[in-house]
């Protein structure tokens, strides 16, 4: 009797273990700025060089570089 007392605790702590790393945190949007534009930059230093903050132009001609030469995959899969 004492030992399936034993295992019938034993199994709800472990229920309750795998139960707890379930749970889900709380999904906010605090640290998204949305209302920025783009181009405005973000502060970091993982920008390209020469580029500033703020230079819509520069960002414009960036991305349509990015596009003809390196991240469009159906031009670079047909160009081999």
């Amino acid at each position: 009797m004492m030992k399936r007392l034993v295992h019938s605790a034993l199994a709800a702590a472990v229920a309750m273990v795998a139960l707890t790393a379930c749970g889900e945190k709380p999904q906010t949007g605090a640290g998204i700025r949305s209302d920025a534009a783009p181009y405005a930059g973000t502060g970091s230093n993982f920008m390209q060089p020469g580029w500033k903050a703020g230079d819509k132009a520069g960002w414009e001609a960036q991305l349509k570089a990015r596009q003809l030469y390196g991240q469009n995959e159906y031009t670079r899969t047909q160009s081999k």
